[in-house]
């Protein structure tokens, strides 16, 4: 039986990768079956409420000012169409509203105008997640006393890579951030980004950091390149699809209880390779047809595939509740 592990090395999470792809499939597979339900799928909706003029220098991202992606900057998102979003959402059958602010770190002004936001949201029976850069111990409270369930904040890659990605902010400054929301008690939601030009040793070293935390991430997004003009990282060569399906089975493998949500270049992933990912073990996606700046396969599609595959989405939410009541 597989217990949860924080001490995994990188001799054995490449020993994972080099297995034959139908064994690793089969071992990510079974374990997945261990822990979760394998034809359910945990649904989110990601919206920017504030978009573009970011600081930062990350080289995938459309939103950063150093970038000349043409992205049309946005204020901060008036409460009501947030609002408005989120039942839109739900109605579609999403169970978490994911917000996302391009922003190095939240002023505390702003930091109360998105607490309205996770306590009207959450009021909509939602989970609520938000992103928002770093964060100081203080805010992370706030957030907590506001009901927030999932705070996002990604690694983005490995340590040994991640000066090629981003100047502006350390691989120490993000594992801070995940502490503090950590200690304030929301869950945490943290992944990466892989086809970024990066190496198979690379990903092994972003799957043991993620691992090898004092807890796992109760969700990790794995998310694909998806390539953006006027980005550093645009026309980088594409990482092939059966190497993205190797990754979310040792992320499944690794991480045996969070859920691993197939995130960013969905729109670019066929039919097959995500009913390969869900076979190895993903089982949460974002709904919708936008990903903050970045395209997203469309509701309809995703219920037709659904369907086909016999998948059903499923309100965390709900059976969070239900597992509280039989305890």
């Amino acid at each position: 039986m597989n217990s949860l592990r924080h001490d995994w090395t990188k001799s054995e999470i490449t020993t994972l990768f080099e297995l034959p792809f139908n064994d690793l499939l089969f071992q990510a597979h079974s374990l997945h079956r261990r822990h979760f339900d394998p034809n359910h799928v945990q649904v989110s909706t990601l919206l920017s409420i504030k978009t573009g003029a970011c600081p930062e220098d990350c080289a995938y991202c459309s939103q950063s000012a150093r970038n000349d992606a043409e992205l049309e900057r946005e204020r901060l998102l008036p409460l009501e169409e947030v609002v408005e979003k989120a039942r839109a959402a739900k109605h579609n059958g999403a169970s978490r509203f994911c917000m996302g602010a391009a922003w190095r770190n939240p002023t505390d002004k702003s930091l109360d105008r998105v607490i309205e936001m996770v306590e009207a949201v959450h009021a909509l029976g939602l989970e609520t997640c938000v992103t928002l850069g770093m964060l100081t111990q203080q805010q992370t409270q706030r957030l907590k006393q506001a009901g927030l369930d999932y705070y996002n904040h990604n690694l983005d890659t490995s340590p040994e890579y991640y000066g090629d990605i981003i100047s502006t902010r350390t691989y120490e400054d993000r594992l801070d951030t995940l502490e503090h929301v950590r200690d304030a008690g929301i869950n945490v939601c943290c992944g990466g980004i892989v086809g970024m030009g990066e190496q198979q040793e690379d990903r092994i070293s972003l799957l043991q950091q993620l691992a090898n935390l004092p807890k796992h991430p109760e969700s990790v997004p794995i998310n694909m390149l998806v390539q953006v003009e006027g980005t550093p990282l645009h026309g980088v060569e594409k990482l092939d699809a059966l190497d993205f399906v190797r990754t979310i089975a040792v992320a499944r493998i690794l991480m045996p209880e969070s859920w691993i949500r197939l995130s960013a270049g969905r729109s670019e992933m066929s039919d097959e390779m995500q009913a390969l990912c869900f076979f190895a073990g993903a089982n949460s996606i974002f709904y919708g047809d936008k990903l903050l700046t970045t395209t997203n396969p469309d509701e309809n599609h995703d219920r037709v595939l659904f369907d086909k595959l016999g998948i059903n989405p499923i309100d965390t939410a709900k059976q969070d509740l239900d597992t509280a009541a039989t305890a």
